[in-house]
C-alpha cells in the first residue's frame, strides 16, 4: 500500500507540472503565436498601397468592391487560378452554406466544382440551382465508385482531373467561409510563406452539449501527436493537414502521386500531408480566426463515429492509440481519482493516513489546475470556457472513441462512413 500510494504521488505531481506547464504555453501563445485573419495583408501592405489595389479592384468588378473586398496583395494583376473543388455525399443540409460562401470570395480568379459522390438526397439539385446562378460553379456527377478506391477521394480525384487551376484549393462540404477574404489571404500567405500545402485549421463550431464536451478533448488528442510549430518545421517529421482547407499547388498535387496515392486511406488529408512533407516539400499548418468554421458531427454517436475513424486513420497503429488513450486517462482522469482515493482513504483512517491525504491535495489541486487551463483554451478554439467543468467527461468520451479505433484494426474489419463501407485487407 505504501509502494503503491508513493507511485500515486509522483504520477500525479507530474500530471500537476504538465497542467501548469500548460498556462505558461498558452501565456506564450497569446503573445508570440500565428493566427491567420482577414487583415492579414492589410498588415502586410501599407495603406497607400492597399487603397491602391482597392481601386484596381473596384474597376475590375464594375465598381461593386468596397473596402472588405480587398485584393490578395501586391501582384493582383497576375493572380494565380485557383480551383476549389469539394466532395459532397449526402450533403444536403450543408452544400448550400458551403458553396454560397465560398463563391461570395474577393478572390478574382476562381473556379468551383462540387463533385456529387451518389448522393441519394437533394445535393445535386441544389448544386444545380446555385451553378445556374453563377458561371464559376460546376457539378459533377459521380455515379461509380471503382474497386479499392474510397469515395471521397476517388470523387475529388475526378473532379481536380476536370480543373486547370495553378492552385487546387480542397474544403469539406461541411465547411463554411466566414469571410470573404479567406482566399485572398490563404494564397497571399502561401506565396508568402513559400508553402506547397497549406492547410487553414477551421474554427470549431459547436451546438450541442456533446459537441462541446467532446470536440475539445478529440482536437486535443491530434494536438498531441501534430503541434502546428512541429508541423511547420521542415526538420522535423511531423505531417499533418485538415481537409476542411487544403491549398495545395497542382504541381506538389501531381509531385505527391494524386488521390491515386492514397486511394483507399479514409483519412486522405493527413497522408497527403506526410508525403508532401516526405518528398522534401514545404507543409504549413495554421490556425485562424474568424475566416472559416466547420461542425463535425451534430450527435454523440456522430462524434464516436467520426472521431474513431479519424484516430483510425491518423494514427493507425495499436501503439499510438494505446499511448493516445494512456495519455488521456492519466492527464484527464487521474487527478479525480487521485483526489478521491487520497481524501476518502484519509478521512477512513486508513495508513498510512498522511500519504493518503497528501495524495487527495495534490490530485485536487491537479484537477483545479486542469479546469484553470482548460477554461483559458477554450475561447482560443472557440469553446465556451465554462465547458472546462466537463474535461473529465469529455476525456471518457476521447477514450471510447479511441478503444473504438483500435477494433478497427483487425483483419476484415469495415469501417462504414456515408453509407459507404470499407472493408479492412
Amino acid at each position: 500500500m505504501f509502494t503503491l500510494t508513493i507511485i500515486l504521488i509522483v504520477l500525479t505531481g507530474g500530471v500537476m507540472a504538465v497542467w501548469t506547464s500548460r498556462h505558461l504555453m498558452i501565456i506564450r501563445q497569446r503573445k508570440h503565436g500565428f493566427v491567420l485573419t482577414e487583415d492579414y495583408q492589410e498588415s502586410r501592405l501599407g495603406r497607400s498601397e492597399a487603397e491602391a489595389h482597392l481601386s484596381t479592384l473596384k474597376q475590375k468588378t464594375g465598381g461593386h468592391a468596397t473596402a472588405h473586398l480587398r485584393p490578395a496583395g501586391p501582384d493582383y494583376n497576375e493572380q494565380p487560378r485557383i480551383s476549389v473543388v469539394v466532395a459532397a455525399k449526402d450533403e444536403a443540409d450543408n452544400i448550400e452554406q458551403c458553396v454560397r460562401t465560398m463563391l461570395e470570395q474577393d478572390y478574382p480568379n476562381f473556379e468551383m466544382i462540387v463533385a456529387n459522390d451518389r448522393s441519394t438526397d437533394d445535393t445535386a439539385r441544389i448544386v444545380e440551382r446555385i451553378a445556374s446562378e453563377d458561371k464559376r460553379l460546376r457539378l459533377m456527377n459521380i455515379e461509380h465508385l471503382p474497386e479499392g478506391w474510397c469515395g471521397k477521394n476517388n470523387a475529388m480525384q475526378n473532379a481536380v482531373a476536370d480543373t486547370d487551376g495553378e492552385w487546387i484549393c480542397m474544403i469539406d462540404a461541411d465547411c463554411q467561409q466566414t469571410s470573404a477574404r479567406t482566399l485572398s489571404v490563404a494564397i497571399s500567405y502561401a506565396q508568402e510563406t513559400g508553402a506547397d500545402l497549406l492547410s487553414i485549421l477551421p474554427n470549431l463550431e459547436m451546438r450541442t452539449f456533446w459537441e462541446n464536451v467532446a470536440q475539445p478533448v478529440c482536437s486535443g488528442i491530434m494536438m498531441i501527436w501534430f503541434h502546428p510549430d512541429k508541423v511547420n518545421d521542415p526538420n522535423k517529421p511531423h505531417a499533418y493537414a485538415n481537409g476542411a482547407f487544403m491549398l495545395m499547388k497542382r504541381s506538389t498535387y501531381e509531385r505527391i502521386g494524386t488521390h491515386e496515392a492514397v486511394k483507399d486511406k479514409v483519412n486522405e488529408d493527413m497522408h497527403m500531408a506526410y508525403r508532401v512533407k516526405s518528398n522534401g516539400l514545404n507543409l504549413r499548418v495554421v490556425r485562424n480566426d474568424g475566416m472559416s468554421k466547420v461542425r463535425m458531427y451534430t450527435s454523440l454517436r456522430e462524434t464516436l463515429r467520426g472521431w474513431s475513424r479519424i484516430f483510425y486513420g491518423t494514427f493507425g497503429t495499436l501503439k499510438r492509440l494505446t499511448i493516445s488513450m494512456m495519455v488521456l486517462a492519466v492527464m484527464g482522469l487521474l487527478p479525480y481519482a487521485a483526489a478521491v482515493i487520497g481524501l476518502s482513504a484519509a478521512a477512513a483512517g486508513v495508513e498510512p493516513a498522511g500519504l493518503f491525504l497528501a495524495l487527495g491535495l495534490l490530485g485536487a489541486a491537479a484537477a483545479v489546475m486542469q479546469v484553470s487551463v482548460i477554461w483559458r483554451f477554450c475561447p482560443m478554439i472557440g469553446a465556451k470556457s465554462q465547458i472546462a467543468l466537463t474535461y473529465p467527461l469529455g476525456c471518457v468520451v476521447g477514450i471510447v472513441a479511441l478503444v473504438s479505433a483500435m477494433t478497427k484494426l483487425r483483419r476484415g474489419a469495415k469501417i462504414t462512413w456515408r453509407n459507404t463501407a470499407y472493408k479492412k485487407e
